[in-house]
């Protein structure tokens, strides 16, 4: 192969709510970028299984993604599965069809290893600060909570994400009063267990708030007035505590039929979008952050800079 697809390397993530794909070049600049809503973790919170309609969902779309892979000319890949195959018992059942559609063995990452990635990813093309960075990856189903400090990473997984918390606790819509209490008490004791667990997060100081994955991405968009989703715009653009509030506050009080409606809406995040609001807020309350930069690099980038090292 000659020319600039010498080299590309190509990211997959499996993820709870979605499957992307990014193909960067040799540079490490973006090839392309794409995104689909599979639901693959659909009811494993309450079922402990994947379901065969999420496996099909999601083995099509892996399917696209090979041959968009071949067409890109990518002389390497990796596929990562994370929260919702993580939790199923019949997580080797997906596996085994992901490896069988794209020809790459789908790792399971742990929480840590999801972490890290995700880390490596946001950062990238931030100026480096003096502080600490937290990184919080609002997933399907799990949410990452990432520190760097003195150039040391660490990283705790917490069972709540978008889809597992509106599962779970947002069976009205709109959600009643109750509901979003009884997930907003839940959110905070999964934070008080992330403290424990990794004890920097209680002495977080000049410190840096940077959010991935689709929730904050969404918000940003809701937030910035969008007319349709915009990548450039929303990277690396600021959320500050008192819109987020607005949106949690906003998005909760509507049915998920509004909220499709809203420009810079994704499509099929309607549904989800207040348990994964109402993550964000939490964890800035907790933290004392102002403020937090949406970042559009993510788990995939981290994934790419690895395979271009």
């Amino acid at each position: 192969m000659t020319g600039p697809a010498r080299g590309r390397v190509a990211a997959i993530d499996c993820g709870t709510n979605s499957t992307r794909l990014l193909v960067a070049n040799a540079d490490g600049t973006t090839h392309l970028r794409l995104m689909r809503i599979t639901r693959l973790g659909a009811g494993v919170d309450a079922t402990g299984d994947l379901n065969a309609a999420a496996i099909d969902r999601t083995v099509h779309v892996l399917r696209d993604f090979r041959r968009m892979m071949d067409e890109a000319g990518v002389s390497k890949g990796r596929l990562v599965t994370t929260s919702a195959v993580r939790d199923a018992r019949n997580g080797d059942v997906f596996r085994q069809a992901a490896l069988a559609a794209t020809g790459l063995p789908a790792e399971l990452l742990s929480g840590e290893e999801e972490g890290q990635l995700a880390y490596a990813g946001a950062t990238a093309g931030l100026p480096p600060i003096d502080g600490d960075d937290l990184v919080v990856d609002i997933g399907g189903g799990s949410t990452e909570l990432v520190v760097q400090r003195h150039g040391v990473v660490q990283a705790f997984s917490m069972n709540i994400g978008c889809v597992r918390l509106s599962e779970r606790f947002l069976t009205h819509d709109p959600p009643e009063e109750a509901e979003i209490a009884a997930l907003v008490a839940f959110v905070d004791g999964a934070i008080d267990g992330a403290v424990r667990a990794l004890p920097v997060l209680s002495t977080l100081r000049d410190g840096r708030l940077v959010g991935v994955a689709g929730t904050v991405t969404t918000l940003a968009a809701l937030s910035l007035g969008l007319p349709a989703y915009d990548s450039d715009q929303i990277h690396h653009s600021v959320l500050d505590r008192a819109a987020v509030d607005h949106w949690c506050a906003t998005l909760a009080a509507e049915n998920a039929t509004t909220r499709a409606e809203r420009p810079g809406m994704v499509a099929g995040r309607a549904d989800v979008i207040v348990g994964g609001a109402y993550v964000l807020r939490q964890v800035m309350a907790s933290f004392r952050f102002d403020r937090c930069i949406a970042s559009e690099t993510d788990i995939l980038d981290g994934i790419a800079l690895r395979l271009l090292q």
